[in-house]
């Protein structure tokens, strides 16, 4: 990574630790009206809207340049893409999560995985600017429509790696699309999971997923990272006031319709017997991840066949692109670079 780039991620890593930090700096104060001047500045969501802008220079400078494309009159995709295109470099579709948009997700990956490359970074729909007025909520549509846009972008035939929920609708890319969809990498995505083991999932982790996948209040959020981050104990010092920031500009935008999806995802669409896949498929788990087990991992890998491979990273928790990205971006680059 050049010098500016690791300058700039140096900063974004600082600015998350002040933001973990400032509860324990602030009650360390004993002057009441400093303390009380630091909470009102930090009420507007000055800090997670300036964290926001950082990334998105961050990744204009990983040679990404954000794209607006209308599918329809009623949808509206919103990508990252490469300034150029070089023809010597595969296409790679990376696909998000629940926590936050692309940019927050993909900071620790970017980097690396567009300098080998054509890197595709879609914001799914309703997160970030992407945006539908229709009433379709499935894994199918958001495949749809990424597969749309990338035909829009002049982009036909690419892998893709999905994380989480992302991993969802990369399954459904490459189920819809064989011919288009070359090698799939599916990372910490409770597919194929039945109702008996997500109940006895949901009855250890006590609390339903839909208020935990699309938190209403700081200690939603903390439950969130607590489940997606093994070992992260810093989300507990964060003060309040900041976790409302980053809940007001990643979760309530939309909130009905993200619960919507997670909601037809957990219940309306949950399938066992997902159709296998014909493409070459690397499966990547965290070994400590207590939002989806490693055994939904093994049995995607059961379920899948020989065609597909499943790489385990110690020490690492659902979160694997926060945690473990350059063992991540390493697996994920080998798989997709080698000759099938």
């Amino acid at each position: 990574m050049d010098l500016p780039k690791s300058i700039l991620l140096l900063i974004f890593r600082y600015y998350l630790f002040i933001f973990q930090n400032l509860h324990r700096f602030s009650i360390s104060i004993t002057f009441d009206s400093f303390q009380e001047t630091i909470s009102s500045v930090f009420q507007a969501p000055i800090v997670v809207a300036s964290i926001d802008t950082m990334l998105s220079l961050y990744f204009h400078m990983c040679n990404l340049s954000p794209c607006t494309i209308d599918l329809d009159d009623k949808t509206t995709m919103h990508f990252w893409t490469p300034k150029h295109r070089r023809l010597n470099k595969p296409d790679l579709v990376i696909l998000h999560g629940y926590g936050g948009n692309s940019r927050w997700q993909f900071v620790y990956q970017v980097g690396s995985l567009s300098n080998r490359f054509n890197l595709y970074v879609p914001d799914l729909l309703f997160f970030g600017k992407s945006y539908t007025t229709r009433l379709e909520r499935s894994d199918y549509f958001q495949a749809e429509c990424a597969v749309e846009g990338l035909k829009k972008l002049g982009v036909e035939r690419f892998s893709v790696y999905g994380i989480s929920y992302g991993g969802y609708v990369a399954y459904r890319m490459a189920e819809i699309y064989p011919q288009v969809v070359e090698k799939v990498v599916i990372v910490s995505s409770g597919i194929c999971c039945t109702e008996n083991q997500k109940d006895r999932h949901l009855k250890r982790i006590g609390r339903s997923l839909l208020g935990i996948l699309v938190p209403q209040s700081p200690q939603d959020l903390r439950l969130l990272v607590n489940l997606s981050v093994s070992n992260q104990y810093l989300i507990n010092w964060a003060p309040d006031f900041m976790l409302r920031q980053f809940i007001k500009i990643m979760y309530d935008s939309h909130r009905k319709q993200k619960q919507e999806l997670a909601e037809y995802l957990l219940y309306k669409g949950a399938n066992p017997n997902m159709p296998i896949l014909s493409q070459e498929t690397l499966i990547i788990w965290g070994d400590q991840d207590n939002f989806f087990p490693l055994d939904f991992g093994y049995q995607l890998h059961s379920h899948l066949g020989p065609k597909s491979r499943l790489e385990i990273i110690k020490n690492t928790g659902h979160a694997a692109n926060v945690q473990s990205p350059s063992q991540l971006n390493s697996l994920i680059t080998s798989f997709v670079l080698a000759q099938s």
